[in-house]
């Protein structure tokens, strides 16, 4: 297979050729006159690494962590993922019972081991809980019943549902036993990450010694006022043994805020995810998630607990996270490519076969074209492992 656009990061036409899964070569693009009938893509489009989306807890009414969440509803998420250019991710489980958690983390296994594609795309398993703050605002939407200290065991426990795949941890700094958590997790090579917390300074700086090296979803999952300073935001924005995800709906980061998070963090530590909850792509309403708590999007596609301000998840689709980059950070495409692929990879582990479009690295590839006035971004194919699995129907 051939396909045929204009390099992200150089602008100039090329054409990649794939072999079995991987890219076998990539060269400057042969005269217009000489492109085959079986070359995918042209040199009015863009081409990239397909994206790394990081944080995904479902899609288009397919939850990850319902009460009964089977492997078919993973292999959803992922075919709604691939039309908007994911080709990888981390399927995340959030906070709730023990049982339930492991009922979610079975069934992304299931999907794994039964789905060859699955297991390509979900680089690692995220958790995000239970080990997190109980107190509004750094809670987030997360129920209050199920936060609770760090536990070894059940972690453990949790671990041998997923397989071994848990590779990334979200928890609070501040609890009991978070530091000799966050040491044996870093020693067993999981992304321990900061988020849903209030941790002091010393906390923060504790934790980061210990072995923690990322945040989720930076500046979200906080107290609404804060301290002028110093504060748990500042200190993760100016500590660069940590990576940042970052949210770029212009909901849960305004645009300026975005703006100033990506220039802090750098080009080399700032990721883009998603965090999209099984309502995201939902016309605006109410919704009630199983265990009854209420949720709406507003009309301008927020989505929040139901008649307060504490938002829930989001229902961005992470090729629009990187046009509204473009648009609110001033990064180029180019740069904002680099927080969207490389950097995730980096992250977790795999920028050795994934992240890039050079010989040897996985044909995880993106298509796409590009409204550079409107900063608007449109799928056009997306391939993974060498396959198309999704293909934009033609301009009518």
């Amino acid at each position: 297979m051939r396909l045929r656009g204009r390099n992200v990061q150089t602008s100039e036409p090329i054409e990649v050729t794939v072999e079995g899964q991987t890219i076998e070569s990539v060269a400057p693009a042969p005269d217009e006159t000489a492109q085959g009938p079986d070359v995918l893509g042209d040199d009015g489009l863009w081409l990239a690494p397909a994206l790394f989306d990081s944080q995904v807890n479902g899609f288009g009414g397919r939850d990850l962590n319902a009460p009964d969440t089977t492997p078919e509803d993973v292999v959803a998420v992922m075919r709604l993922l691939w039309e908007g250019g994911v080709a990888r991710f981390c399927p995340t489980v959030t906070t709730q019972s023990a049982e339930r958690m492991t009922a979610s983390l079975r069934a992304i296994r299931e999907a794994c081991e039964t789905d060859p594609r699955v297991a390509h795309a979900a680089v690692t398993l995220h958790i995000e809980g239970p080990y997190i703050s109980s107190e509004d605002g750094p809670r987030g939407a997360h129920p209050r019943a199920h936060t609770r200290p760090p536990d070894l065991d059940e972690f453990r426990r949790m671990q041998d549902a997923a397989g071994g795949r848990i590779g990334y941890v979200t928890l609070a700094p501040e609890l009991p036993g978070a530091i000799p958590f966050v040491e044996r997790l870093a020693a067993d090579g999981v992304v321990v990450s900061l988020g849903h917390h209030g941790g002091s300074v010393e906390q923060i700086r504790d934790a980061v010694a210990a072995g923690a090296r990322h945040c989720t979803h930076l500046g979200n999952g906080a107290h609404a006022v804060l301290p002028r300073h110093p504060n748990y935001i500042w200190e993760q924005l100016a500590e660069d043994r940590l990576t940042a995800g970052l949210i770029p709906d212009g909901h849960h980061l305004p645009p300026s805020v975005l703006k100033s998070m990506v220039r802090a963090k750098g080009l080399e530590r700032a990721v883009l995810v998603s965090d999209a909850i099984a309502i995201a792509g939902r016309p605006p309403g109410r919704y009630t998630r199983p265990g009854g708590q209420t949720l709406e999007i507003t009309p301008e596609g927020r989505i929040q607990v139901a008649d307060t301000p504490y938002l829930a998840g989001s229902g961005l689709r992470l090729h629009e996270g990187v046009a509204n980059t473009v648009r609110f950070a001033g990064t180029s495409l180019a740069e904002t490519f680099v927080l969207a692929t490389r950097n995730p990879a980096r992250v977790f582990g795999v920028d050795g076969s994934y992240g890039a479009l050079a010989p040897g690295m996985a044909a995880d590839l993106l298509l796409f074209r590009w409204d550079e006035t409107a900063a608007r971004l449109d799928v056009v194919a997306t391939v993974a492992a060498g396959q198309v699995v999704y293909q934009a129907a033609p301009a009518a």
